[in-house]
C-alpha cells in the first residue's frame, strides 16, 4: 500500500520517461505515484495513459520558488493540468529556464570548457534543460565525473558557472496551486530550511508538508510530523527520484495510500 509522491520524469530534469517510471512502480509494487516535474504538468497524462489502471498516478508538479532570501520548493497536487493561470506561469518559468542554462553555457565557454547549447538540449530531449542536463554534457566531455562534481565545483551556488534561478515568490506559487484546484504542500523543509516562512505559506493557503524524504532524519520527521499535527497539515512523502543514477531511488520515501485519499480529498474542497 506503499505511495511515492515524489517523481520527476524526462519532462524536466529526471532521466526516465514516464511510461519507465509506471513501470518501475508497479514492479516495485507501489500503489500510487505522484508525477512533480519542475514547472512543467507534461509528463502527466503519459504516466497516466501508460499507468492504465495498474496504480493511481496523482497529477502534480514542483514550483521552486524563493520568499524573504528563502529558498522554498512548492509541490502541487491534483492540480487541473489545463487551467490557463497555471500554463501561462509555467510556460513563462520555461523560458526563463532555458534563458538561465544558456547564460550557464556561456559562463562555462568562458571558462575554456568547450561545452555546447546545442549538446545540452539533446541531453534534454523533449525535456526543459536545466542544470543536471548541463552536468551531464559536463560528463561526456571528461570535465567531471560526476553530476555531483559539477555542482560542487561549476555549476551550483558560488561557483564560477552559477547563475541564479528566476523564482516565483512562494506565497504567489501556493495560490497558483489553489487557484488550479490543487492541493499545496511543503517540499522536503529539512533541507531546505524553509520552515521559517511557514506561517506566510499558511496565510496563503499551504495544506501540506513533506515529512518522509530520504533525507530527513528521524527527529527531522518526528519534528515535522509535529508541525503537521500542530496546523492541521496532510503529511506527505517521496524519493524525488530522478533517474537511477540518482542519490534516491524509487520508492526509498513512501506514504500510505491514506495520503493519496486526504489530498484528493483537499483538492475537491479546491
Amino acid at each position: 500500500m506503499a505511495c511515492d509522491l515524489h517523481i520527476h520524469t524526462t519532462a524536466s530534469d529526471g532521466t526516465d520517461t514516464p511510461e519507465e517510471v509506471v513501470a518501475q512502480a508497479a514492479a516495485l509494487g507501489l500503489e500510487a505515484i505522484a508525477i512533480t516535474d519542475h514547472d512543467t504538468v507534461a509528463g502527466v497524462g503519459k504516466a497516466v495513459q501508460a499507468a492504465a489502471g495498474r496504480l493511481v498516478v496523482v497529477p502534480g508538479v514542483e514550483l521552486s520558488t524563493e520568499e524573504d532570501g528563502c529558498e522554498v520548493h512548492v509541490l502541487g497536487y491534483y492540480v487541473n493540468c489545463g487551467h490557463p493561470a497555471l500554463l501561462k506561469a509555467l510556460s513563462d518559468l520555461v523560458e526563463k529556464r532555458v534563458e538561465r542554462v544558456s547564460q550557464i553555457v556561456a559562463r562555462l565557454q568562458g571558462l575554456g570548457i568547450g561545452v555546447s547549447l546545442e549538446r545540452v538540449k539533446e541531453i534534454a530531449g523533449r525535456g526543459v534543460p536545466g542544470r543536471p542536463h548541463v552536468a551531464r554534457a559536463l560528463i561526456e566531455l571528461g570535465v567531471v565525473a560526476s553530476i555531483d562534481e559539477a555542482f560542487g565545483r561549476l555549476i551550483g551556488q558560488g561557483c564560477p558557472a552559477y547563475v541564479p534561478r528566476a523564482r516565483l515568490g512562494a506565497m504567489e506559487a501556493v495560490r497558483l496551486i489553489r487557484e488550479a484546484g490543487g492541493v499545496a504542500v511543503l517540499a522536503h523543509p529539512g533541507v531546505s530550511r524553509s520552515e521559517a516562512v511557514l506561517e506566510q505559506l499558511l496565510f496563503a493557503g499551504l495544506q501540506g508538508i513533506e515529512v518522509e524524504y530520504p533525507e530527513h532524519n528521524t527527529a527531522q520527521r518526528a519534528y515535522f510530523r509535529k508541525l503537521a499535527a500542530r496546523y492541521g497539515l496532510i503529511v506527505t512523502g517521496g524519493s524525488d527520484y530522478h533517474g537511477p543514477d540518482h542519490r534516491f531511488l524509487l520508492g526509498t520515501a513512501v506514504v500510505p495510500f491514506d495520503t493519496v485519499r486526504e489530498l484528493q480529498a483537499a483538492a475537491k474542497r479546491c
